[in-house]
């Protein structure tokens, strides 16, 4: 992945103020060429580090209020099959692998703890996956948040 400039950094600021803005728009309110932007919203979209929207879309508003974090012990001859295998699951929203007792951290999202349940049990029925633990997410203290870290690289010192 590419690393972002102080560039970059502002024109990722200026998308939190206004998600929906245009890149006339953004020119505009940064004062670079409208062809600027749309080349560094390109590169930064082709490298991953501007991810797609569905990252802003709350998987409560899709009927999944309920959040959850598993831990997965894994046969280490069998990981990337499990790894494969948990990606099939929809409520699977974020993998990890980990280092320590458990070999991921995965995050799952849930209609209901009857829902969390269906879930945690066809997770074990994923070829490589020996050991779960869920822990329940009582509510998100602090969503994922990068805008001081945005601010940070905006600055000319960086």
């Amino acid at each position: 992945m590419t690393r972002l400039d102080a560039l970059d950094a502002r024109l990722l600021l200026a998308l939190e103020v206004d998600p929906d803005a245009t890149a006339l728009s953004l020119s505009r309110s940064l004062g670079i060429a409208r062809n600027t932007v749309h080349a560094r919203l390109r590169r930064m979209t082709e490298t991953g580090a501007l991810r797609g929207s569905s990252l802003r879309v709350d998987p409560a508003a899709l009927g999944y209020p309920l959040v959850a974090f598993v831990s997965i012990a894994l046969s280490q001859s069998d990981g990337s099959f499990s790894v494969a295998g948990l990606r099939g699951i929809p409520e699977v929203v974020e993998i990890h692998s980990t280092t320590g007792e458990a070999d991921l951290l995965v995050k799952v999202v849930a209609r209901d703890t009857a829902d969390l349940l269906r879930i945690t049990t066809g997770m074990l029925g994923v070829r490589g996956v020996t050991r779960t633990n869920t822990t329940v997410s009582l509510v998100e203290t602090m969503p994922l948040r990068l805008t001081a870290l945005l601010d940070r690289a905006a600055r000319p010192d960086g």
